[in-house]
């Protein structure tokens, strides 16, 4: 793999907290990483111009709302994502193939297929395990519920999920090759491991199929945080095939 197409799998999470931050970063990784992430707490601060700040340098967007509430109102949110312009949008697969349906339709709608945005369900975050789930009545496992949401996001249109590195391999047996993964929970080796509990190396996770990488703290934390991501790009180019 070139370290051009490693390049473009990280995309950077924009955990910060207004327009300046989201300049120094768009600045300082514009040419180091593929997108990124602009997430709730940005987007309650800043609104649409954060994702419009990203894109004056260049950058491209996954905007990271997780949208769930009912069909009509999703549809009507992941609209207004496509309008923004933005590369990847998501909503929750917990919302039901009735919800995601709506919200591909209207974005279908509008938009011919290349100047839509992909379209992802999440399925269990990151930081739940299969006690989480039995809190909220699930008693399935973990790795079954994204297996089964993944299935069901794909039948409604959803044009890949958000899962955790560790269930890539179901994934991508359940749904296909052509089938986005976006994953978060990668941590290189150099980087803590922090409140993720699901987790992978940049480069396995890709070997095992993932699309894109969502990277935050060990870019944003690091003494040198273009060079971290010059080094988790490098890490991907040589790992994965």
């Amino acid at each position: 793999m070139t370290s051009e197409t490693a390049r473009k799998k990280i995309i950077f999470a924009l955990d910060v907290h207004g327009l300046d931050d989201i300049d120094r970063w768009a600045e300082t990784l514009a040419d180091k990483v593929g997108m990124f992430k602009v997430g709730k707490e940005l987007f309650t601060s800043c609104g649409p111009a954060a994702v419009k700040a990203v894109q004056r340098h260049g950058g491209q967007v996954f905007l990271d709302l997780k949208y769930h509430d009912i069909p009509n109102t999703v549809a009507h949110a992941m609209l207004g994502a496509a309008r923004l312009g933005v590369q990847l949008a998501n909503l929750h697969a917990l919302g039901g193939a009735e919800m995601m349906e709506a919200a591909a339709n209207a974005v279908h709608k509008e938009f011919n297929d290349t100047e839509r945005p992909r379209l992802l369900a999440v399925t269990i975050l990151t930081s739940s395990t299969v006690e989480t789930l039995r809190q909220v009545g699930i008693e399935h496992s973990v790795q079954d519920m994204v297996v089964r949401l993944a299935r069901l996001a794909q039948a409604s249109g959803m044009d890949g999920v958000v899962a955790s590195p560790l269930e890539i391999g179901l994934i991508r047996e359940a749904c296909g090759p052509g089938f986005l993964i976006v994953t978060p929970g990668v941590r290189p080796s150099f980087a803590s491991v922090d409140d993720q509990k699901r987790i992978m190396t940049p480069a396995e996770a890709v070997c095992c199929g993932a699309d894109y990488l969502v990277i935050g703290r060990p870019i944003a934390k690091a003494p040198d945080p273009a060079q971290a991501a010059e080094c988790i790009a490098a890490e991907i180019a040589e790992g994965a095939v």
